[in-house]
């Protein structure tokens, strides 16, 4: 999906095969179309990616892995995405996450970051970080 807008990105390891200790892998079907990735950044919980099979977009299964990463993580889930991707922010923000300023950011937060710009992933776009905020 990502090279339709001429981001092709490089071999390597999966997000999944690098979760941490302790990091929740939540999956949709049987057998799995899609995943979520939930682990945790200063001390909160982060989402590190969703997931689905190409073929099943469009489908809700995206929603139905956020809704079960939100069950899991509670309403604090913060991420990185995509700015201008329309299934990145955009589609987080119809989700309930707002951008979170800077000034909130954590060292640990801080350090993802950097990380992004510093293996190349910022070049594909501009990148934001967000917080889901919970109605009311």
């Amino acid at each position: 999906m990502f090279a339709r807008l001429g981001m092709v990105f490089g071999e390597g390891p999966t997000v999944v095969e690098q979760a941490g200790v302790g990091a929740e892998v939540l999956v949709v079907g049987d057998p799995p179309v899609g995943f979520a990735l939930v682990g945790e950044v200063d001390g909160l919980p982060f989402l590190e990616q969703i997931s689905v099979r190409a073929s099943r977009t469009g489908q809700g299964l995206g929603a139905r892995l956020l809704e079960a990463a939100l069950d899991v993580a509670g309403p604090d889930l913060t991420l990185i995405t995509f700015r201008d991707v329309p299934w990145n922010a955009p589609w987080y923000g119809r989700h309930g996450f707002r951008p979170l300023p800077e000034t909130e950011w954590g060292s640990e937060l801080r350090s993802r970051w950097q990380t992004e710009r510093d293996e190349g992933l910022h070049t594909f776009g501009p990148r934001v970080v967000m917080r889901h905020t919970p109605p009311g």
